[in-house]
């Protein structure tokens, strides 16, 4: 009797709530999620505006010359990069060859110690999604060499072997991966709805590249300041709460912001190889099953008992599609105004109509800066009219993608499979390597355990 009820329920006892009421609660929920990636961003650019008088400084103040650092030898960056394929290439031999979670911690370590701590996260496939944007729309600006291989190799790596890049080679995992103590296991629904903000952060932040208005991901790195030991304190602050929010629940930067992994996750499931729980068959002790503290684990899903009503929830669910995609679109449209202000031609042409209506001048460095260069505002308000209808456009197209991920999600939820084993999610899992040591199969292929025992 008790392995027949195992054997009927999932982890969670999900399996008995119908596709429709569940597609219905993830709704609501992904619709609160689009109304709070559209409206904060907003709120947040509208406070800007706000932000004059700005405090004058005192008489006799000399701005400090700006003195660039040295441009580094190529031969330098580009040893960096072979490093980092070399690092890329050892951590899949780890996870599928040697299947050695050791081997993948001690890897992190030292990842993090050299791309982190000595080059202080200059090599960073995160930031260079910005520069890859910024490179496709504007014909103008030469994305570098070294910059396109830094941004591909761990793409390719995914494409081949899994998320090996997240799993120890990333800095910004690695230093999360050490600060694990005690995780706690999210809620279902909440770990799939903050799962959608990374969605909404690679948006924005491929908008604002697009348009001129900053590389907004390098601008709140929250661990650069960690690296290099200086920067902003409350970006230093940020990286030390997600640190100590990472000692229970589990890497919250990589699973709920870092906007570079949304494109491992879609390059990692058509992925030619991916880590697997067990080295062979699965014999379904469930032993993995809380061993992930990443909720990267599914368990059996037997086929749905009404597959007519699993089928119709799958085409109301497609239909949702365009609905969502178009929903998103007008609502990033009508986000526009106010977050145009993150623009420097919106923010310098809003600062220079304040100082003019308050009768005042040269209350910012920028716009000293603008009256001496001689440019009149004419020129001014022309550059603020295209940056605002080049924004416009790129938050609907980010609106859209937004709506689009959430309704990919619902559709989701109304597939069914008729999976017998635990296997670990190919976008979800991060290659960590912590349900090896959970699985007896492991054991018996490592020689600890006697086979014949452990066979079902």
């Amino acid at each position: 009797m008790r392995d027949a009820a195992l054997q009927m329920r999932s982890p969670g006892g999900r399996d008995r709530i119908p596709p429709a009421r569940r597609i219905l609660s993830v709704f609501r929920a992904a619709v609160s999620m689009l109304v709070l990636a559209v409206l904060l961003p907003a709120t947040e650019a509208a406070a800007v505006e706000q932000r004059f008088p700005q405090p004058d400084f005192k008489k006799g103040h000399v701005q400090p010359v700006y003195q660039p650092p040295a441009a580094e030898a190529p031969w330098r960056t580009w040893a960096d990069i072979g490093l980092l394929a070399g690092a890329l290439g050892l951590a899949a031999h780890l996870a599928l060859v040697r299947r050695s979670r050791r081997g993948l911690f001690l890897l992190a370590v030292g990842c993090l110690a050299w791309f982190g701590f000595w080059r202080k996260g200059c090599l960073c496939p995160v930031g260079s999604i910005q520069n890859v944007t910024l490179g496709l729309a504007d014909p103008s600006y030469g994305i570098p060499l070294a910059v396109a291989a830094v941004f591909l190799l761990p793409l390719v790596f995914a494409l081949l072997f899994g998320r090996v890049f997240c799993s120890s080679v990333c800095p910004l995992g690695a230093i999360q991966e050490m600060a694990i103590v005690r995780p706690l296991r999210l809620p279902r629904w909440l770990d799939r709805v903050l799962g959608l903000v990374p969605h909404a952060y690679l948006a924005l932040a491929a908008a604002f590249a697009a348009t001129g208005a900053g590389f907004w991901v390098c601008r709140y790195d929250p661990f650069v300041g960690l690296f290099r030991r200086e920067g902003p304190a409350e970006m230093i602050v940020a990286g030390g709460v997600l640190l100590v929010i990472g000692t229970v629940v589990a890497r919250p930067y990589c699973r709920f912001l870092c906007p570079y992994g949304v494109l491992l996750n879609w390059f990692s499931r058509l992925s030619r190889r991916h880590l697997t729980i067990t080295p062979d068959e699965c014999i379904q002790c469930r032993l993995c099953e809380a061993s992930c503290p990443f909720e990267a684990i599914r368990g059996p899903e037997p086929g749905p008992v009404d597959r007519v009503a699993a089928r119709r929830a799958l085409a109301a669910s497609l239909l949702m599609l365009p609905l969502f995609a178009a929903a998103g679109a007008l609502a990033g449209r009508a986000a526009a105004p106010a977050i145009a202000t993150v623009h420097p031609a919106v923010s310098l042409a809003a600062e220079i109509r304040a100082e003019d209506a308050a009768g005042t001048r040269d209350l910012t460095w920028a716009t000293r800066e603008f009256r001496a260069s001689g440019e009149t505002m004419d020129s001014l308000a022309a550059r603020e009219t295209v940056a605002r209808r080049r924004l416009r456009t790129a938050l609907a197209w980010a609106g859209g993608f937004l709506g689009l991920m959430i309704a990919i999600r619902l559709v989701a939820l109304s597939r069914r499979s008729d999976r017998r084993d635990y296997i670990a999610d190919r976008g979800e899992c991060l290659g960590c390597g912590r349900c090896f040591a959970h699985c007896p199969r492991e054991y018996v292929r490592r020689g600890v355990l006697d086979g014949p025992l452990l066979n079902p």
